[in-house]
């Protein structure tokens, strides 16, 4: 597994300081580990003893969601789904559900800019490895994907399911859950740009531009937001390693987002890979109550038409943060 440098989008903790906290006994910690194709980092306030626990067992979460959805990993469920669903229903767990009818519904409110099943391109384009599939020239498209009861996938034709940034957003929004039953008092978890914080107090959010400068973006309280970018350069793949790939066009450019990897609008991409977009750089970050939404709403904001893409991500629940090449436009409340 590769690891991604440089996030996107970072928060500076503005807590965590001994005095600061909630009782004498609370600590903050800081932990770091390589997990969903990038270095994850989960900041932390709460007792002493219990805090640890709950960032162990956040971990634990944002690993389980990289076995259940990764696209490189021929056994995990999306793995299974990819190989076998055009001609057997196949039963997944609860998680890998929810992240695709989340997939489905936003793929059809977005107008089309949200696709989870334009993995055959990606596998042609050799971003994403073939496992043997049954094709990769089955048209692409929401329609494809059937939930039946009993949470059981069927697709209707041979199309190949990605799940990369959506589900990474998905992990965070897990770990945070996480650490909140566990009596966490305030956490930032950060995935390579995919990021959320909760508790009592803001937190200061800067944003990375295409340029790479950081800029101050505000602050962000019990939010998320993530970022995703088009046009870069090759050198830049350690901040932004992978790509977004336009349903109607078939165009792919460099992405931030990347689950160990598969992708949901976005893909892990090889060092070398390269496909320019036409105009200058561009790095879209999003706000929502969410992190997989906030993720999933950066490709919407990256490929919808300039007119529609703030009332779309509006409309479905996010804030277009920083757009264009890179200047924010506002700051998280």
């Amino acid at each position: 597994m590769s690891a991604a440098h440089g996030h996107p989008a970072e928060a500076r903790m503005a807590f965590g300081a001994q005095e600061r906290a909630g009782s004498p006994e609370d600590i903050t910690i800081r932990r770091l580990q390589p997990v969903l194709g990038t270095w994850v980092e989960i900041r932390a306030s709460g007792r002493a003893g219990r805090v640890e626990r709950a960032v162990a067992s956040a971990f634990l979460y944002l690993a389980r969601v990289q076995r259940r959805m990764s696209f490189h990993a021929p056994d995990s469920a999306l793995s299974r789904i990819n190989l076998h669903a055009h001609h057997t229903p196949q039963r997944v767990d609860a998680w890998t559900w929810d992240v695709l009818r989340k997939a489905r519904a936003l793929s059809r409110a977005s107008e089309g800019c949200f696709d989870i099943t334009l993995g055959a391109r990606l596998v042609a384009r050799g971003v994403l490895p073939d496992h043997g599939f049954a094709s990769l020239r089955a048209p692409i498209g929401a329609d494809a994907v059937v939930l039946l009861p009993g949470r059981r996938v069927t697709l209707r034709r041979p199309v190949l399911l990605t799940l990369d940034g959506i589900a990474k957003g998905y992990a965070v929004d897990l770990a945070i859950q996480c650490l909140k039953r566990a009596g966490v008092r305030q956490a930032v978890v950060n995935a390579g740009g995919d990021l959320r914080v909760f508790g009592a107090d803001s937190v200061p959010l800067a944003v990375r531009g295409a340029n790479g400068v950081i800029s101050d973006a505000g602050v962000l309280r019990n939010a998320a937001v993530a970022s995703s970018a088009l046009g870069l350069e090759d050198s830049d793949s350690e901040r932004f390693p992978g790509c977004v790939l336009h349903p109607s066009q078939g165009h792919a450019g460099p992405s931030q987002a990347s689950l160990a990897p598969s992708g949901g609008g976005s893909v892990s991409r090889p060092r070398g890979y390269s496909q320019k977009h036409a105009g200058p750089p561009q790095v879209w970050t999003v706000q929502a109550p969410a992190c997989w939404r906030a993720d999933a709403l950066t490709k919407v904001a990256a490929l919808a038409a300039p007119g529609r893409r703030h009332i779309l991500v509006s409309r479905l629940g996010g804030r277009i943060l920083q757009s264009g090449q890179g200047i924010a436009q506002g700051g998280a409340a």
